[in-house]
């Protein structure tokens, strides 16, 4: 199945280097497109409508804005439509393509590495789509489309959240004398590490703590600080203002 994107941005260029494929693509902002189709191979075009009449599968990757005039420009050209728009429902896809198959993937940065997480909504499956997009991370399906915003919170912006729990980590260890290179190294292992022990516990975070926590240990005493400090308020909050904030 050949892909055509419509878009070449961060989220974009990250689905398509993790699938792998040479990809159709056109972009408004100069050079995007081509530095997508020097990584992954395939062929920079003009329009959209180009890129829906080469490929077999249209990616709607532009802004959420541009919905109706990109529609209006392909619609007749495409039978396969995969929208990776954010707050835009499948029903609004739907409504712009009412001919084609429509499909709809959340996906976040880690899909660049084959190690993302990538949220489903669709009224059919099509087998050849998914096994394409999967090569790129884990596909999750929700009961109802009604759960993005809040999915969205956890996979798509939680890179971001874990990239400033990182940095906060780092800094600590500097005020306290650590080489910031040193830091570093010590937390993003440590992330991934961790994240490969929950994967493989089926996301057991209490069992974890618990192997590395001593009854009134230095471990106990850091988790009680960050207990203290707010932290599980602070994700709810930040959780709850992205949903807030893509229901508007």
């Amino acid at each position: 199945m050949k892909l055509g994107f419509i878009g070449a941005g961060n989220m974009a260029s990250a689905l398509a280097r993790g699938i792998g494929e040479p990809v159709f693509v056109t972009d408004v902002v100069p050079g995007k497109a081509e530095a997508l189709v020097e990584a992954v191979g395939g062929e920079v075009l003009e329009t959209a409508a180009y890129v829906a009449d080469a490929a077999d599968a249209v990616v709607l990757a532009h802004k959420p804005g541009q919905l109706e005039e990109v529609a209006d420009a392909i619609r007749d050209r495409t039978t396969v439509v995969v929208s990776i728009l954010g707050a835009t429902p499948t029903t609004a896809i739907e409504q712009a393509y009412p001919n084609a198959q429509v499909h709809r993937f959340l996906p976040n940065i880690p899909v660049e590495l084959r190690e993302g997480v990538l949220i489903y909504a669709a009224r059919r499956e099509n087998p050849e789509l998914v096994e394409l997009f999967g090569r790129a991370g884990r596909i999750l399906r929700l009961p109802k489309e009604e759960l993005i915003e809040p999915a969205m919170a956890l996979m798509s912006c939680g890179p971001a959240f874990m990239a400033l729990v990182a940095e906060a980590l780092v800094d600590a260890g500097v005020l306290h004398g650590l080489n910031p290179d040193d830091a570093t190294a010590m937390v993003v292992e440590t992330m991934a590490g961790s994240a490969s022990v929950l994967r493989e516990t089926d996301g057991d975070t209490r069992g974890l703590r618990r192997r590395v926590t001593s009854p009134g240990g230095s471990t106990a005493r850091g988790l009680a600080a960050l207990e203290q400090a707010g932290l599980r308020a602070a994700f709810e909050h930040a959780v709850t203002s992205v949903v807030e904030f893509t229901r508007q």
